[in-house]
């Protein structure tokens, strides 16, 4: 694709799971006459100043993309754009626009059309607005929904599950329809509230409900309309409206949507209440200090001769085996993180919680390498590291899937093998734990015999997979520290239930030594 680039004109770039999104400012943007372009560019749209070009591939900062400009012999600068399945570079060297990352912004664009975004980005206000949602009544332009929460403010807190908007409340307001915006992975929802208008938001098990009150509306409805929101519904009440968001997968206080209320833009009376719809929204809370504590484990009574002999007994820390995945030049995923580095750092966080609570922690590795070049010898050492006298192996990954399935994977998972008796019981200890502390999609538990590092274990073994790097909001997810000390956290407390409640290999009647 080409496009003329006038002079005076800016542009910013963001690769994304769905596509390629391009904020122009300092000139007009024609309407396409086309919207499908071919198999790597399934759909061209303009909204205000924002293009956006979908493929069924994602992309990355250098993945399955290039830009580069060139000057033609009339004089006119031109943007090059290129698509398809292992085209690499990115943005090339000597393009002047910007590339911008979703590593530092949010994962969503605005609902209804975009308003021109300076370059580079500007930072958020004291209120938690940028910039570019500001417009004035007389400009002709949609407001854009707001940005979604700052890390750490993600819904989850019960105070976030009501609120009203500003001002007096207006006898005979009426709530319109809502603005839908579609992104990959993620629908937004924005709602333009009268002055004064209060609300209480439910979620359900099959959605959310929002309860307005001092408000009136229409009996109005809509159906079909993205993967995350099959239907929105007005359904008029004494006091008020309610709002049913079908979302045809359980919601709770703290997973699956997010909400935020933002003031009225000068010329408008209206607050706009902007929900978040994504079965991979997870709480994105920072733990308070009181809970990053992990009750102590009982040490564990083993015999100490040998099989002739015995020679007493002692109390010793029980010992379990922490495996992050890959490393060295095994990157493992690569998407939105890369899981060998994802893995450790969550491995470490899990590590610094078990030993204060007594258990001898043995890491795989502690650093960004392989144990072996070989990948198979490398993940038999792996599993030989649980020997006799330790009583649990987990191994930590991050998932992913190919570009053209990646919206289909979100969530948590854990893997057991056939191994050990009370390796599934370890593993739905783990799913248990992490899923009720991240507030993470369950994916639940999966059996395989093919998993060489479970399989060639010989105590109670699991594997557990804390996100996909590929999807656009899991990602994003695990980009967030708040998030990985959350999963961490849900570990360990699963190793603790395992290890407290005999779902691991024993202690007594063991023997050590020659």
């Amino acid at each position: 694709m080409v496009f003329d680039l006038p002079p005076g004109t800016t542009y910013a770039l963001t690769p994304t799971a769905g596509g390629l999104r391009i904020n122009v400012a300092g000139a007009p943007l024609l309407k396409p006459t086309r919207t499908a372009l071919g198999s790597s560019v399934t759909d061209y749209r303009v909204s205000g100043a924002q293009v956006w070009l979908v493929t069924p591939f994602a992309l990355t900062t250098a993945a399955n993309w290039q830009a580069s400009e060139a000057t033609l012999a009339t004089g006119t600068r031109v943007l090059i754009l290129d698509f398809g399945v292992g085209v690499v570079g990115g943005a090339v060297p000597g393009l002047r626009g910007l590339v911008t990352s979703l590593l530092g912004t949010p994962p969503v664009g605005a609902a209804g059309p975009a308003a021109p975004r300076p370059v580079p980005s500007v930072p958020r206000t004291r209120a938690g607005v940028t910039p570019s949602d500001v417009l004035s009544a007389a400009s002709g332009v949609t407001p854009p929904a707001p940005p979604p929460p700052l890390p750490g403010q993600a819904l989850g807190h019960p105070s976030s599950l009501t609120g009203q908007a500003q001002g007096r409340v207006q006898p005979g307001a009426l709530l319109l329809a809502p603005r839908i915006g579609k992104n990959p992975g993620l629908t937004r929802v924005v709602l333009d509230l009268p002055p004064g208008t209060r609300y209480r938001m439910v979620p359900t098990s099959l959605g959310l409900r929002v309860e307005f009150m001092g408000v009136g509306a229409l009996p109005l409805d809509a159906q079909d309309l993205t993967p995350e929101l099959r239907a929105w519904r007005y359904e008029p009440a004494a006091d008020g409206v309610t709002v049913t968001l079908l979302t045809g997968l359980p919601l709770t206080d703290r997973s699956g949507w997010r909400a935020q209320l933002v003031a009225p833009v000068p010329g408008s009376d209206r607050s706009r209440l902007a929900i978040d719809l994504s079965p991979a929204l997870a709480d994105l809370t920072p733990l308070p200090r009181s809970e990053r504590v992990v009750a102590g484990v009982p040490p564990r009574l083993v015999t100490q001769g040998t099989a002739m002999l015995v020679l007493g007994t002692a109390l010793v820390k029980p010992r379990v085996v922490l495996d992050p995945g890959h490393g060295g030049a095994d990157p493992g995923g690569v998407g939105a993180v890369t899981e060998k580095q994802v893995a450790l750092d969550v491995a470490l966080r899990v590590r610094d919680l078990l030993q204060p609570a007594g258990v001898d922690v043995i890491l795989t590795r502690e650093a960004d390498q392989a144990l072996l070049p070989n990948k198979a010898a490398d993940l038999n050492m792996r599993a030989a590291m649980g020997t006799t006298g330790t009583q649990l192996f987990l191994s930590i990954h991050v998932n992913a899937l190919s570009p053209a399935t990646a919206l289909r994977g979100y969530g948590v998972e854990t893997w057991w093998n056939p191994n050990h008796a009370l390796s599934s019981a370890f593993a739905g200890l783990i799913q248990k734990n992490v899923t009720a502390i991240t507030g993470a999609y369950s994916r639940g538990l999966k059996n395989s015999t093919s998993l060489a590092v479970l399989r060639a274990s010989r105590i109670p073994a699991a594997l557990v997979e804390i996100g996909f790097t590929s999807h656009p909001v899991d990602g994003l997810n695990l980009q967030n520290t708040n998030y990985l000390d959350r999963v961490a956290l849900g570990i360990a407390l699963g190793i603790r239930e395992a290890l407290v409640t005999g779902v691991s290999a024993q202690g007594t009647g063991e023997t050590s030594g020659r």
